[in-house]
């Protein structure tokens, strides 16, 4: 699905729960994969209830009942 995902070289990857059916190792590698397809170029946007998937995020777009509760930037290390 990532392959298809970027092959067109897309400026935008959408991305609806990603890890939400793999097991922690291979959620592990699919999010080190967008970690990696991330560029200035390139924009990954993933959806997701887990906090564990939320922490990888550059910026976190929390929403409650439909609307915009919080936008931040997050500092990684």
């Amino acid at each position: 699905a990532i392959a298809r995902a970027i092959a067109t070289e897309p400026d935008v990857v959408l991305a609806d729960e990603p890890t939400g059916a793999l097991d922690s190792r291979n959620a592990e590698n699919v999010l080190q994969i967008f970690d990696d397809l991330q560029t200035p170029e390139r924009s990954i946007c993933i959806v997701t209830h887990d906090l564990h998937v939320a922490h990888f995020a550059r910026r976190k777009i929390s929403m409650l009942d439909g609307r915009i509760v919080s936008d931040a930037s997050v500092e990684r290390s």
